[in-house]
């Protein structure tokens, strides 16, 4: 086999990958729906305050029809279609309410009614345009070619598309690897992060698996290619994601799940109030003003709006504190939660490696100071993650870290340098403690295992060819997640579910640390479905919480799904339904218990707006029900409702839920 090359790439060779391109999003303004919603909204504002200040109906009479037409055409035609499959929806009856209002003077109240679900359509068709967008770009992990070798031992680049099972490839360091394979030859470490979530990259060697999209370290790798560029993990996941996310049933709001029977209803007696009085001999202008009035006084407005002002408020008020709640149907969704499955790296820990241990050895000459000054002064010119953690424990300590000359880095084993006139190598135990029969190299090893055992990663630090002591290196745990963990119990009743690509240990040890017994470790994305799936098959209603590319099939599959917002992929964040925007763990019981407190308040609008609307048609039926009166009853209740509903736009409403 021929030698390893690190060289870069040829000057004819193509660029290996689509690395560093910006995401693709649709833009606000792309979609049709918003041009429509936007549009209606100038006119709106631009006729309302002709109308307010005087101005003659003929400057905002056809200021407030082109609103109608602009914000009403497309639920109409929408509500028009689904009547030819002989379903009727809310939507329509909006837009016929909207009209009814038109027709008796209310005008300007039919126009806030077109407006405002114009907009609700306009966000919706952004949210699905965005999740589409970030799956697509999801793609863009793997690179777009890769260096394929031939059996003649040349380099050749081709598309990761033409590459088949089989096919031998060279992986040079800092490429993205190109398919799923095994390394045939070379050591390096892999960031492999977007696949599994672990926050260290892993060391690869000859026999070793890798994966397409995953990031190699300073090693060159050749990898015998074992999956096609269509059976990638990574494709996996786009397709987990995409079917998760078109097969998730849909949560109604409350109202709308009784749409078609209220629908049918309303239209029916309608006809009813109008029909019947012309049949005995009635007015046609008195039987159309009663049913005028009907249709007002009966219309679901004040129902709408006995469900929205409280979720609307709930949102608001978590948006304050950080948590992007995307839509009044999330809203209510996280207040049905009954199960919780936590991701370990990025949400319930920093995602960032930290010093934790710093053990010098007994008789071994430098203390813990002088320990971690060697370390961190041989690894400073490293951009090894773990390097890069030694290098920040001693700045922390204000240590003075003298200059390293002689430095090299080796793939899998650690770094060597010369430091004060001491040879000083930092790295694996397994790879630097060789020494058969030495005690303090048995002594080290036995420290390594402590360390290991205790879910840290174990680095020896070896000093003029004797080890001089070990560091403990883990990812720290957020300070409020054992907190967040026993704030999601007492809600749901039960404790959450871990779920992490990491290695067993690691995720025991801290899953003991916070109070979580459940734990599914060393997981790839599709076997997080599975948890989640498992959980929702027995009739429990899943919140995920997660941050990385692995954790988005989850997010997609579960009844609701949280990124973590600072440090969370673009995949992941479209495809939450809610975001942690400060990374603040413990806002996620916060704002369930925030969202149930809506669902109280949306009970208790429904029986104020339930009880307005049957007195006011039981009047119009049995009695005359004057058109201002049946106004000033309808528009009174949905006010009543609507400041019902704005009592959790209040700060004590967040320190309430957050409590």
């Amino acid at each position: 086999m021929t030698s390893s090359t690190l060289a870069p790439p040829s000057p004819g060779q193509a660029a290996p990958a689509r690395e560093g391109t910006a995401p693709r999003r649709t833009r606000v303004l792309t979609l049709p729906e918003a041009r429509w919603a936007a549009a209606a909204l100038v006119l709106f504002l631009v006729a309302l305050p002709l109308q307010l200040t005087g101005a003659s109906a003929w400057t905002w009479g056809p200021l407030y029809a082109l609103t109608y037409a602009a914000g009403g055409w497309e639920p109409g035609w929408a509500g028009l279609e689904a009547l030819r499959e002989k379903t009727l929806d809310v939507d329509l009856l909006m837009v016929v309410a909207a009209l009814g209002a038109a027709a008796i003077g209310q005008v300007m109240d039919g126009a806030l009614l077109i407006v405002i679900f114009a907009t609700s359509g306009a966000l919706e068709a952004l949210a699905t345009a965005r999740t589409a967008d970030s799956v697509r770009g999801l793609l863009d992990l793997a690179p777009a070619a890769a260096t394929r070798l031939t059996a003649a031992g040349e380099e050749e680049t081709v598309a990761v598309e033409a590459l088949a099972v089989g096919d031998l490839v060279l992986v040079r360091p800092g490429e993205r690897v190109g398919a799923d394979g095994r390394v045939l030859d070379g050591a390096s470490d892999v960031d492999q992060a977007t696949i599994t979530g672990e926050p260290l990259p892993v060391a690869k060697e000859t026999g070793d698996e890798v994966f397409a999209g995953t990031l190699n370290g300073t090693g060159a790798l050749r990898v015998r290619v074992e999956r096609d560029a269509s059976d990638s993990v990574i494709a996996r996941i786009v397709r987990m994601v995409e079917a998760a996310s078109e097969t998730k049933a849909p949560t109604q709001l409350f109202i709308e799940k009784v749409e078609q029977r209220y629908s049918l209803g309303m239209v029916a007696a309608t006809l009813a109030v109008f029909l019947v009085p012309l049949a005995f001999g009635a007015a046609l202008t008195g039987s159309l003003l009663r049913a005028m009035t009907f249709m007002i006084v009966a219309s679901p407005c004040a129902v709408v709006l006995a469900t929205m002002p409280p979720l609307l408020s709930a949102i608001a008020n978590a948006g304050r504190h950080g948590v992007l709640v995307k839509s009044a149907v999330v809203m209510e969704r996280l207040g049905e939660t009954d199960a919780v499955a936590l991701d370990k790296t990025g949400t319930l820990t920093e995602g960032t490696p930290r010093v934790t241990d710093i053990r010098p050895l007994a008789g071994a000459g430098p203390d813990e100071k002088e320990l971690l000054t060697f370390a961190a002064a041989a690894e400073r010119p490293s951009e090894h993650p773990l390097a890069r953690a030694v290098v920040d424990a001693a700045r922390d300590k204000g240590l003075a870290l003298p200059a390293a000359e002689d430095f090299t880095s080796t793939p899998g084993v650690g770094v060597t340098a010369t430091v004060d006139g001491h040879a000083i190598s930092v790295g694996a135990p397994a790879r630097l403690l060789t020494g058969a029969g030495d005690p303090r190299s048995a002594r080290a090893m036995v420290v390594a295992r402590e360390l290991e055992d205790g879910g840290r990663t174990a680095v020896v630090v070896v000093v003029d060819g004797a080890p001089a002591g070990l560091l403990g290196i883990a990812d720290r745990l957020r300070a409020d997640a054992g907190a967040t963990v026993s704030a999601l119990t007492a809600l749901v009743g039960s404790a959450p579910l871990l779920v992490t690509g990491d290695n067993p240990r690691a995720a025991a040890r801290l899953a003991a640390e916070v109070g979580i017994d459940d734990v599914r470790a060393g997981l790839l994305p599709e076997h997080k479905v599975a948890a989640v799936l498992e959980l929702e098959a027995s009739g429990r209603k899943v919140l995920v919480v997660g941050d990385g590319v692995n954790d988005a099939p989850a997010l997609a599959a579960a009844h609701t799904g949280v990124a973590m917002g600072r440090a969370g992929s673009d995949l992941a964040l479209e495809t939450a339904d809610a975001v942690v925007v400060r990374d603040e763990l413990r806002t996620v019981p916060a704002v369930v218990a925030l969202s149930r407190r809506a669902r109280r308040l949306v009970v208790q609008n429904l029986v104020i707006a339930g009880l307005f609307i049957a007195g006011l048609v039981a009047w119009d039926l049995i009695g005359t029900l004057p058109l201002p009166l049946g106004v000033a009853g309808h528009e009174g209740s949905t006010v009543i409702v609507g400041l019902n509903g704005l009592r959790l736009l209040r700060e004590t409403a967040w320190q309430r839920a957050a409590e």
